[in-house]
């Protein structure tokens, strides 16, 4: 792969992931908000099993909480790693993109982490539109970060093959 079309590809997938990043900390953290003020009044009139937890969120199902806290937690570190790959990506050399490939592979783990439990959510039963909107997010970030992961990885290998021709 020539080193310009690796750098646009990666470039333009890290500026995607970053908009899709922000949509997901945009709708995790209301739900999160959401689940708080909620709580009280909601899980008062709860048996004890389900007043453990210090939020109840009272929409979706069992699995609503594990999902959004798991997708801001994805959501949080995409966005930074994101930002900072376009940094590194930019720079083009073999440091910085070691970094912007590892912190892609971390990113893109923790987004499939997210992206079983929002399928599991889907699989257990009925779901909110914003947390429809949400799991399909999730999904297509699973996808689009294993693209910019692969994008990273591919100039690594070609920046380093140049490395290597000129000494």
């Amino acid at each position: 792969m020539a080193s310009g079309s690796g750098k646009s590809v990666a470039f333009a997938l890290l500026i995607l992931n970053v908009v899709l990043y922000f949509i997901v900390i945009a709708i995790a953290a209301w739900a999160v908000n959401h689940g708080i003020e909620r709580s009280r009044e909601t899980a008062s009139q709860l048996s004890p099993p389900a007043r453990l937890f210090p939020i109840y969120y009272p929409f979706g199902n069992m699995a609503t909480g594990f999902v959004i806290i798991f997708s801001l937690l994805a959501g949080v570190v995409g966005f930074t790693t994101s930002i900072t790959g376009i940094a590194n990506v930019i720079q083009w050399d073999p440091p910085s993109l070691q970094a912007a490939a590892a912190s892609s592979l971390v990113t893109w783990l923790l987004t499939l982490l997210a992206m079983g439990l929002a399928c599991k959510e889907i699989d257990v039963g009925w779901t909110d539109s914003n947390l429809r909107a949400l799991e399909t997010i999730l999904i297509l970030l699973s996808g689009t970060q294993l693209f910019c992961t692969a994008a990273i990885y591919v100039g690594v290998e070609d920046v380093t093959a140049r490395a290597r021709l000129l000494i």
